[in-house]
């Protein structure tokens, strides 16, 4: 009688766990004409594209939130983030930061992207593209080392996640000590086991 009690709650997490987990929908709204709805270029893949709503420029050393024209609406119990394409981070100096969007949020979803190049406070007529390639235009006039972000390109992804229900209490005693204590900031290192000789 126990085993089988235990099997229907295990069948019953299961279904629960696949209804919760697997089957989430959420809700994309375009808030101008020029927004694309976020899509994955793979089913399996874990982000939604985001695309730029209009073209952006960003010079060296600013941060430029880029417009996406899009709102979403997640299911009770999760939320989405904001996260780098790893082909822009790794062929320009543009940054994507990581942003939360909160359960409730409905206002349009931004990327705050920061340009690492550094001030020349030098002119030319040209900037660099996604790709890192460089492109002359006559009729743009922008600081060395400006990136130009063209509306419907792909600038960063959008990941859903589940959230678990948690409360903060104060602890009014000391904490729990533990075997790492209060080291941080770099105290493990960065040298492996077999270069210490251990």
């Amino acid at each position: 009688m126990i085993q089988k009690d235990r099997e229907e709650m295990r069948k019953k997490f299961i279904e629960e766990y696949i209804k919760r987990y697997e089957s989430a929908r959420i809700g994309l709204k375009r808030l101008s004409d020029d927004a694309i709805i976020p899509k994955k270029a793979h089913a399996t893949d874990s982000g939604f594209d985001l695309y730029a709503s209009k073209d952006v420029i960003i010079e060296p050393g600013e941060t430029t939130v880029v417009p996406t024209g899009i709102a979403v609406e997640l299911p009770p119990g999760y939320e989405a983030t904001v996260r780098p394409r790893s082909g822009i981070t790794a062929k320009t100096k543009l940054r994507v930061q990581l942003g939360t969007i909160d359960n409730e949020y409905r206002g349009e979803i931004g990327v705050i992207v920061d340009n690492i190049s550094e001030a020349s406070n030098e002119a030319d007529y040209g900037y660099y593209r996604l790709n890192g390639d460089y492109w002359i235009d006559h009729r743009v006039k922008a600081e060395k080392g400006s990136y130009l972000i063209r509306k419907h390109e792909r600038i960063a992804q959008l990941v859903i996640q589940p959230i678990p229900s948690v409360k903060a209490y104060e602890v009014e005693d000391e904490l729990k000590t533990t075997e790492r204590g209060e080291c941080g900031f770099g105290s493990t290192g960065v040298r492996t086991i077999n270069e210490e000789g251990e």
